[in-house]
C-alpha cells in the first residue's frame, strides 16, 4: 500500500486573516530552526514501525511558511523519509514545498532544490495591490511574480495558488491574474474562492457584519471564467479548485483526495493511516509548536485520535473523490474499506444519477464539472 507523508512547519512571519491553518507569527531570526527538525525526527522514529510495510508516494512540506525553513534543516527531514523507507520509496517520489513569495529568492530555490525538492507551490493569492493588502499579503506583484520566475530557474515543476472572489473584484479581473501567472510557466494553478473560517480575524469580522465580501454571483462566474481561460491555455481542470498541464496533476493531492493513507508529522499534522480493510486511525498533533516540541517523541503529542470505519472511509471518499475529474474509482473504495459504496445509498444513488447530479462510467462514479457548483449538496444527499 502506499503512503504519502505531510510534514508541517508551523512558523509564519504573520498570520494572515483569512488563514485557521496551524500557524503562529514569528520573526525570522527567532524561528527554532534545529530545535524544531529535531523534533520532527523523533516523532518520525517514534511512528517508523507502522511504516514497514508501507511504499512512498509523495512528500509535501506545508504550513506555515516552510520556505521559512532552513533548507538544510528541511533536508535532513527528507534524508530521515528516505532512509525510513528505504526501497520501498517510489522511483518518481514527488517533493513539494510550499513558499511565500516574501521568503523566497532564486538562492533559497536553488538550495531547496538540491536537497531533492522537485515541485514549488508558491502562494502569490493575487496580483492587485488593493487586494493584497486586503488578504494582509507581505508581498506586492513584483515580488510575486520575481518568487515564481526563481523558482521556475531551480525546479522542474512549479505551481502557484490564487486566491479570487473577493469585494469588488469582476470575474474578468480574476482570468487577467490566473493568466499573469500560468503563461510565465507554471505547470499547475490552484484557484481558489475566498472562504470565511470561523476563528480567523476575517470570520470575526464577517459576524460583527464589518467584513466587505463578494457577491456570490460575481463568485460562481470567476470560477467559471477562470476555468474556461485556463483550458484555453491548454490546463485540464481536474479538481474543482486544481488546474494542471497535461501530466502535471498534484500527485500527494491526488493521493487524498482517492482516500489514500498519509502520514502527518509536526506540530498541528494531521495523519490517517489504515489498519485494516475498512479500518483507519485519524490522528492530529498538538498545534503549539513549543508543546509539540517537548511531546514529539511520545504519544502525548498528539491531541486527537479516532479510528475510521468502513462507512466513515467511504464519505471521505465520496466528499474527496467527487472534487475531481475523475471521480470516485468503486472498485478501489470497496478494497480500501470492504463495503461497496452503494451499501444504503441505492436510493441517493438512483437520484444522483436521473437528475443528472452524477454519471456511473467504466467503474468510476463522477460529478459532471458542469454541476460542480452543486457539489456540496450532492455530496451531502449521498452521505
Amino acid at each position: 500500500m502506499t503512503l504519502s507523508a505531510y510534514i508541517h512547519f508551523p512558523y509564519c512571519l504573520q498570520k494572515c486573516p483569512y488563514c485557521d491553518f496551524a500557524s503562529t507569527g514569528i520573526a525570522r531570526q527567532d524561528v527554532p530552526q534545529r530545535a524544531y527538525t529535531d523534533a520532527v525526527l523523533r516523532e518520525l522514529q517514534q511512528r517508523a514501525p507502522a511504516l514497514q510495510h508501507q511504499r512512498l508516494s509523495s512528500i509535501f512540506f506545508g504550513g506555515g511558511t516552510p520556505s521559512l525553513w532552513e533548507p538544510a534543516e528541511l533536508g535532513r527531514v527528507l534524508s530521515a523519509l528516505r532512509a525510513a523507507f528505504g526501497d520501498r520509496v517510489e522511483p518518481e517520489l514527488e517533493v513539494s514545498v510550499e513558499c511565500n513569495p516574501s521568503s523566497l529568492d532564486a538562492a533559497r530555490a536553488r538550495a531547496l532544490s538540491a536537497q531533492g525538492v522537485d515541485r514549488l507551490s508558491i502562494g502569490v493569492q493575487g496580483l492587485d495591490p488593493v487586494r493584497l493588502r486586503f488578504l494582509g499579503r507581505m508581498h506586492d506583484r513584483q515580488r510575486a511574480l520575481e518568487a515564481l520566475r526563481d523558482a521556475l530557474g531551480a525546479v522542474p515543476r512549479v505551481s502557484a495558488d490564487l486566491i479570487f472572489g473577493l469585494p469588488g473584484q469582476s470575474p474578468a479581473e480574476a482570468v487577467s491574474d490566473a493568466l499573469t501567472l500560468v503563461d510565465l510557466g507554471l505547470s499547475h494553478l490552484s484557484a481558489y474562492a475566498l472562504t470565511i473560517e470561523e476563528g480567523t480575524q476575517f470570520g470575526q469580522l464577517a459576524r460583527k457584519g464589518r467584513l466587505p465580501l463578494a457577491r456570490e454571483g460575481d463568485v460562481a462566474d470567476s470560477l467559471t471564467a477562470v476555468a474556461e481561460a485556463l483550458s484555453a491555455r491548454g490546463f485540464e481542470h481536474y479538481e474543482v479548485s486544481n488546474h494542471a498541464r497535461p501530466g502535471q496533476r498534484a500527485r500527494h493531492n491526488l493521493h487524498y483526495w482517492r482516500g489514500g493513507a498519509y502520514l502527518g508529522l509536526g506540530a498541528g499534522a494531521v495523519g490517517c493511516l489504515h489498519e485494516a480493510v475498512g479500518s483507519a486511525r485519524r490522528y492530529r498533533n498538538d498545534p503549539d509548536p513549543a508543546r509539540y516540541m517537548q511531546r514529539a517523541g511520545g504519544p502525548e503529542r498528539e491531541v486527537f485520535s479516532e479510528i475510521l470505519g468502513p462507512q466513515d472511509m467511504l464519505r471521505e471518499q465520496l466528499m474527496l473523490g467527487l472534487r475531481t475529474l475523475d471521480g470516485v474509482e468503486l472498485a478501489r473504495a470497496q478494497a480500501l474499506t470492504g463495503r461497496a459504496l452503494s451499501d444504503g445509498r441505492e436510493a441517493a444513488l438512483e437520484r444522483a444519477l436521473s437528475r443528472g447530479d452524477a454519471v456511473l462510467e467504466d467503474g468510476f462514479l463522477r460529478v459532471p464539472r458542469a454541476r460542480w457548483l452543486h457539489l456540496d449538496s450532492i455530496v451531502a444527499d449521498l452521505f
